[in-house]
Formats: C-alpha cells, structure tokens, sequence
C-alpha cells in the first residue's frame, strides 16, 4: 500500500463529536447554562460531555470557579480550531441546502450610493459572477436584513449594527462642489453665490455650511439663506446645473467630477462616516451572498 493509500485509510482518532461541540459552544460562551441553551440540552449534561473530553485528552480545558469558567491553556489552543472547524461546516451544508439558493441575491442601498457606485459597478458583477443575479434594493430608510426583504445591505455610519456582520467599505468625505461655470476660486468667491442646503435627517450628522464655515473659520457668510432640498440628489442635480453652490459628497460625487461637470474648487473637507457592508451571519454562509459582499469591497469600494 502506498502512503496515499495509507493515508486515506488511517483512521481518525478523534473523541466524540458531541464533547467537541459542547465545549467549543461552552468555550464560546464562557458558560455551561449559554452552551447548553444553544444546544437544547442541561447544563449537567454540557458538564458531563466536557468531563468525557477532558479524560479523552487527558487535559484539563477548563478551569472552574464560583458561578464561572475560564479556559485553560489547552482550551484556548483547542476552541479556535473547533470554532473554525465547525464555522466551515456551516458554510458547507449550507450552501448544499435547496433553501440556500435563491433566485437572486438583494442588496440594499441608499438611493444615491445606489444610484452612484453600484449601478455603474453593475456590469463588473455579471461578468465575473454570470451564475448569480443580483437585484438593487434602493431605500433611505435602512430595510431589516432579518425580515428577508434584502439579503445584504450598504450602511452609512460608526455602527455597532447590532446581530450583523459588518466590514468597512470606504469613508465618506464632503466638501464645496459646483460647476466650474461659476468660477468660484476662493472661498470669498461665496458671498455672490446662491447656498445650496440639502436637509439631512440626522442633523449630528450633517456635513452642512455651518460644520464647513467653522473648519474654514469664516464668520461672514449668510449660512442661513438658500434654496434647501430634503434630496441630496435633487441638490446634487441643482448644484451640476449651475444653481449654487453646495456641500455635497466627494465619494459620491466623483464621476461629475472626473467628468468636469462638477469642481471642488477649495476646502477645507469635512471628515464623514464610513460606508459598511452588513449582512446576517445566515446570510454570509452562502456562497451568492458572499460574491456580492467580495464585489463590493474589490470592486465598489475602488470605483
């Protein structure tokens, strides 16, 4: 018999599948009762099955106290390979379930960063994923990834996004944009130029003329004057059309800009948020999901 032979016939030598699970669940816990409610048992016999490993390996893997347990040297070495073990059992079987595939994978964006990143990216996801379909989901409002509305979603801010796994995107960035036919130079050049306002619903996190004349530290501009848009792509529109001046998204903005329609003639800029992409842990088990989330980070994010 050659090694392969050999190899392939050699037994495994591993304890129960059931104390591996009951201590990698107990060991991410840091709890016997968490384990056990995870995998409808009691909590003796979570003990039971850990005590069984514990012999098997000849290994204490928990060091036990009043009302706790921490890991020892020995678990801490065996729960990131159990963890990952059975991470990727998960990810498997799941993609092999029927219930798994799905016509096409919905994401989720706000109606400009749809509009303005993932519809010219569009073509770059067909061509390197033609097995996938994807379908655009544009909304302000953020849509519960729990309630199988959309199965991936773009979020804008600082987080936590609470039962969600999120992965930064790309940081947002604001600053003076108009058209270059107003030959606004300097910031002076403002005070003969209509003010754009467009009216965020979180004003703490408004990147606004008054956030920007502070950066700039100018104290003689009429802040308060100017046509106001509850749309930042209505203003966006107004402002390639030569009606004023706004403070708009650098991010966003770019393809007018690198298309001369727009110009950001000067700063200062006003640091924003960062873009995350967020899906259910359920959700990025599957293999479709996850080539949305890969485009967006290689493809959108670079755009």
């Amino acid at each position: 018999m050659n090694k392969i032979d050999s190899s392939i016939a050699r037994r495994r030598r591993l304890p129960p599948l059931a104390a591996l699970r009951a201590f990698e669940a107990a060991a991410r816990h840091l709890s016997f009762r968490r384990a056990a409610d995870e995998l409808a048992v009691t909590p003796t016999a979570i003990s039971h099955q850990i005590r069984l490993l514990e012999e098997t390996l000849g290994l204490a893997l928990f060091a036990r106290h009043v009302r706790r347990v921490a890991l020892t040297e020995a678990g801490f070495r065996l729960y990131p390979t159990l963890r990952d073990g059975f991470d990727a059992f998960e990810r498997t079987i799941a993609e092999l379930s029927p219930q798994s595939r799905r016509k096409a994978v919905t994401l989720t964006a706000t109606t400009l960063f749809t509009a303005r990143r993932l519809l010219p990216a569009l073509g770059a996801f067909r061509t390197r994923h033609p097995q996938f379909d994807l379908r655009l989901h544009a909304a302000d409002e953020a849509v519960d990834l729990n309630s199988g509305l959309a199965d991936i979603a773009v979020r804008y801010g600082a987080g936590p996004f609470e039962g969600l796994v999120a992965e930064p995107l790309l940081s947002e960035r604001f600053g003076v944009l108009c058209s270059p036919q107003l030959n606004l130079s300097r910031p002076d050049d403002l005070k003969r130029t209509t003010l754009l306002h467009t009216e965020w619903k979180r004003r703490d996190m408004a990147p606004d003329w008054r956030r920007w004349t502070s950066l700039a530290g100018i104290t003689d501009l009429a802040i308060d004057e100017g046509p106001r848009f509850t749309d930042d792509g209505h203003s966006l529109q107004a402002t390639i059309a030569g009606h004023g001046a706004t403070i708009g998204s650098l991010v966003l903005a770019s393809p007018e800009i690198e298309a001369g329609l727009l110009v950001h003639p000067f700063g200062p800029i006003i640091d924003g948020e960062t873009y995350h992409v967020v899906a259910t842990a359920e959700n990025l088990a599957c293999a479709d999901v996850r080539a949305v989330r890969d485009w967006l980070k290689e493809t959108v994010a670079m755009s």
